[in-house]
């Protein structure tokens, strides 16, 4: 029954994958090299479980957010 109402559904109205997003226009080098540090950071935070590098891991996420936002 639902194998048929799918069938059904995608015949009467298409079937669309969404738009291509592909390549994200506000990507660049600055964001993903702030992303690869939060990343190491975390890693860093994870095997030491200190307040400093949680202090650490959390003002390099404070700052991929506002790489993003002047980014975009």
């Amino acid at each position: 029954m639902k194998y048929i109402m799918m069938v059904t559904s995608q015949v009467a109205c298409g079937l669309s994958k969404g738009p291509c997003r592909h390549k994200e226009t506000w990507w660049n080098e600055e964001v993903a090299e702030a992303v690869r540090e939060k990343k190491k950071k975390y890693g860093n935070w994870k095997k030491e479980k200190s307040t400093e590098t949680w202090k650490e891991y959390k003002n390099s996420r404070q700052n991929v957010k506002n790489i993003f936002s002047l980014a975009e």
